[in-house]
Formats: structure tokens, sequence, C-alpha cells
């Protein structure tokens, strides 16, 4: 995979994964190393210990959305509440203590911010086209995602997933057994996940139904706790903006993550060269560093330690995508969270992997 520029993240990835024979076939595969591949992978293994399963990263293990996101669970999807989907945050709370991943996650709440009808009591009042203020609380909270891709990684190799890094998969033949043809060899499975996000359209069905973009993100230098309070963010909540121009934010101890924009894509392919210090992804962070410097006047002259950005898989309607590939039953693709991913990953991953077993049925979203 070409390398990538696309920025500093404040977080690092701290596993990867050792060397193996490539295994000629196992029972279970799993493609996409991110929070729903390595999730996924884990789970399966936790609840049948007998069976085989590998993973088949194409870059190293959250080298896609996962490892770039700003690390925001919420508890919705973007589509709003879906039948049947539950308490995603209880269950993603559950799954990394099943799991042992120490994730540093807090669930305070999260504000959504609109620029008419703020609550009376909005203790954030910004300027950014218009009165920005919160209109709503809602379940959410932070994560840090080094943590939980390191962690979940940890977790799978410890229950006896065969991992593997810069293991592109580069076409199926749906038949049975699958035929993954892979970088490393082909690979035979008698069930799999497709859990590549943002990339490989082709391969899990989706071209018409999600498109690929870039969003970028920066983080602030450290602010007091004077500050902090003074901007409405000393209770630790994250934020997103319910109206347009979209922007969201957290914490990350005394930092402040802002991000918005989206680069789009002729072809999803595009965002391996994506260069963020060259045309289109330069021009937006120029942009969102300008409105975070007026979103206040203790923001006014606040330096930035990291810029970043990461994909982001946006389907029609909003919803994740979470059903079997139109080409075989023997497989599940699971993917599409449009920028409400990081509790949702993880949680779908391991209902897909019940489904996998046959504990479970697909949703009908």
């Amino acid at each position: 995979m070409p390398a990538k520029n696309w920025g500093n993240r404040p977080w690092t990835i701290d596993f990867h994964a050792a060397q193996r024979p490539f295994p000629p076939e196992v029972d279970f595969a799993v493609i996409g190393g991110g929070f729903t591949g390595l999730g996924a992978a884990a789970w399966l293994k936790r609840l049948a210990r007998d069976k085989s399963v590998a993973l088949l990263e194409a870059g190293h293990f959250g080298s896609g959305a996962s490892g770039y996101t700003g690390g925001v669970p919420l508890a919705e999807s973007a589509a709003g509440d879906l039948p049947g989907l539950g308490d995603v945050l209880a269950g993603y709370a559950n799954i990394l203590k099943e799991l042992r991943v120490s994730a540093d996650l807090q669930l305070p709440g999260a504000y959504e911010l609109g620029r008419s009808k703020p609550l009376m009591q909005s203790p954030i009042r910004w300027k950014d086209s218009g009165d920005l203020c919160v209109v709503k609380e809602v379940p959410g909270g932070t994560v840090n995602p080094g943590k939980v891709i390191s962690g979940l990684a940890v977790a799978a190799a410890r229950a006896g997933v065969l991992l593997f890094e810069g293991a592109t998969v580069e076409r199926c033949e749906f038949g049975d057994p699958l035929h993954l043809y892979s970088s490393m060899g082909v690979l035979q499975a008698k069930k799999a996940l497709f859990a590549t996000n943002a990339f490989s359209l082709q391969l899990t069905g989706w071209s018409h139904r999600a498109e690929a973009c870039f969003t970028p993100a920066m983080a602030t230098e450290e602010l007091s706790d004077e500050v902090l309070a003074e901007i409405g963010l000393g209770d630790g909540k994250a934020f997103y903006t319910v109206d347009l121009p979209y922007l969201w934010g957290r914490l990350l101890g005394k930092q402040v993550i802002f991000g918005s924009g989206l680069v789009h894509f002729g072809d999803w392919r595009e965002m391996d060269a994506l260069d963020i210090t060259q045309g289109e992804a330069a021009e937006l962070y120029v942009r969102l560093e300008k409105r975070i410097h007026g979103l206040h006047p203790k923001l006014r002259d606040v330096k930035f330690t990291h810029c970043w950005g990461g994909p982001i898989c946006i389907t029609q309607g909003w919803g994740p995508i979470f059903e079997h590939h139109s080409e075989s039953q023997n497989v599940i693709v699971l993917g599409g969270f449009s920028g409400h991913g990081v509790a949702q990953s993880v949680y779908l991953g391991a209902w897909a992997a019940e489904a996998l077993l046959g504990k479970r049925e697909l949703p009908d979203w």
C-alpha cells in the first residue's frame, strides 16, 4: 500500500502482527483491521475457540478510518435510532470490558449544537455563521482510538486469531468454500466478514451505495481549566452541529480536537495518494483553523499541535450497511457508519460475529 500523508495523529497504535505462515484454509475470514474487523475477530474466537479465524488487513491495523477517527462514541446512527439497534454505548463498554481493552472510555454525554433554539443554560456560545449554542444533550463520550485499536488487536491475538498485516484482498470467488485472493496467497474460508468500510467498495458491492470521502481534524495546544470552562468545554462533553456548516469536537486531555469538511473523490482509491499539505485538503485546514480562531475570544490565538484526517464512508440514507453480500449468504458486509462508527463498529462487529456463528439474525435496515 502506498505511504500515506494524512498528518500526525495525537495517539499511537503500538501493536503489529507477528510473522506467521499464511494458512491455506480457515473456518472464518475477516477482511479489514479496524474497529469492526478486530472486534469481530476477537469476539468470534471468544465464542468459538475451536474454530480457526484469520484477519487480513491491507495496510497496518488502524490504517483506515478507525485509526484516524476523532474518537467520539455515540448512541445512535447518523440516520438516528434504528429498529432493534439496542443500547450501543452499554454494549460497546461491555465488549471492551470483556475483551480487556483499556480505551480511556468516558461517557459524560455529548452536545448537539445549532444556530437556532438554544438551551437557556447553554454552556457553549460561539460565533460561527451565527450564534452556535447547545440545543440538546445526548448520550455519548470520548475514547482513545489508538488504545482501542491496540487493545482489540491484543485481544484478538490472545484469543488465537491469525493476524496478517500487508495482506491486500484483491478479489473473492464466491463459491463454497470462499476463495479469497490476497497479496499473501489464496485463502479458503467457510464464511467471511468484509469490514473494509471506505475501502474496497468493489469487493463489498457498495460502489453505487456509498461514497468514500476524507475529513480533516486539528488538535489545539493544551488549554487551562479556566479557558476550557470559559469556552464551554469544562465538563468534557464532545459536541457536533445539527445544522450547517458542520463542526464537531472533543477533549483529549487538556487539548481540544475540532473537525469539519470533506474531500470528495471520483474513486475511493484516490485516498491513498492524498497529501493533506496540498490542494483541496490543505485549503480545508486553513479554513478550519480560521473558524476555530473565530469561535471564541479565548481561542483567537490558540496554537495547534496536530493536523490530520481520515476516511469516512457515507451511505445513501446515512445508515450503516449490515447485511449478507449480494453474491453469497456466507459473507457479511458491515460498514458505512457515516461518521458515527466509533462505538457502532465494535458493537455491530460483535453482532456480526454472532451472526456468522448462527447465533443471531442480521437486522432488517
